[in-house]
């Protein structure tokens, strides 16, 4: 029989596992392929072959699946530069950098977003209403809308980081 030192030091060494890069994995790009997004790509019909082509690992679980990257994970919630923050998967700009903010939370977070730059849509899957928000042009999976947030709005956009890209101004 296992005992909880065991299974705890094992749930622990799974998790570890589960979070790393594989050796094979594309590394995370800083600024996205905005000089050679193709404009006549229909986002919403990629295959998932497709997307699995075009994101690393854990983007694909984040943007397509829904998932969540560990909080504190991603360098762009420290990211303090002018610029604009833009869909991992599509580089449709979702955020400028004036509508950061630091929430304590671990994942960057926004107080607006660009105009028409997401949908949303109910999430129940914690046992709780939560508004989730996705790209507007691929489809892809940000994160969710918390009515937390600073003025002028008092809502926070909880991003997932590996969900976005960063374009210097």
């Amino acid at each position: 029989m296992i005992g909880r030192r065991e299974f705890t030091l094992g749930i622990g060494a799974v998790s570890l596992m589960a979070c790393t890069k594989s050796h094979a994995e594309k590394p995370h790009m800083e600024s996205p392929m905005t000089d050679t997004v193709d404009t006549n790509i229909n986002w919403a019909n990629l295959t998932e072959a497709e997307w699995k082509d075009r994101l690393t690992s854990m983007q694909y679980k984040v943007l397509r699946k829904e998932a969540t990257e560990r909080p504190g994970s991603s360098p762009l919630d420290k990211e303090k530069r002018d610029g604009t923050f833009v869909c991992a998967g599509c580089a449709l700009p979702l955020f400028e950098s004036g509508m950061k903010y630091n929430s304590g939370t671990g994942w960057p977070s926004f107080f607006n977003v660009i105009d028409d730059a997401v949908g949303t849509k109910d999430d129940r899957k914690l046992f709780a209403r939560r508004t989730e928000y996705h790209c507007a042009r691929c489809g892809g999976h940000q994160g969710h809308i918390f009515q937390d947030g600073p003025r002028p709005t008092g809502l926070r956009y909880c991003n997932n980081g590996v969900a976005l890209n960063f374009v210097p101004a």
